[in-house]
């Protein structure tokens, strides 16, 4: 298992890590497999989406601050109620398969790394398996 570091710069923020994910499997040397990315925090998540067009992760991220306000009628008082429920909302997995050494990703997808409680440095956990 491979960990990376991911610096965030803002409280809400879709960080393309598709770079750093496919470095770990080349250095990884499994040419055929399925790579594991999990992001160890709970108020982070990691996803799969376009990132030909910077506008995405933005509607993504209005959308769920509507669908999940920064303030709310919260019982958790540490102020990061939202992003725990966007961090379940989008999960801490992806899986990605691997085939002749590279991920196998749709022509526009990218993975993100979602940050719903930055600034932080927040930690990548990647583990690619052969078979």
């Amino acid at each position: 298992m491979k960990p990376f570091t991911v610096k965030t710069n803002a409280r809400f923020e879709m960080i393309d890590i598709t770079g750093q994910v496919a470095a770990e499997v080349r250095q990884s040397g499994i040419r055929d497999g399925i790579c594991h990315v999990f992001v160890p925090h709970t108020t982070a998540a990691v996803t799969i989406n376009e990132n030909a067009d910077p506008d995405v992760p933005r509607d993504i991220l209005a959308a769920l601050d509507r669908i999940v306000p920064y303030a709310g009628p919260y019982r958790h008082t540490e102020g990061n109620a939202a992003a725990h429920i966007k961090a379940s909302l989008f999960g801490v997995c992806q899986a990605v398969f691997v085939e002749e050494g590279r991920l196998v990703l749709g022509t526009w997808q990218s993975l993100f790394f979602c940050e719903f409680d930055g600034p932080r440095t927040r930690k990548v956990l990647v583990k690619v398996s052969a078979g």
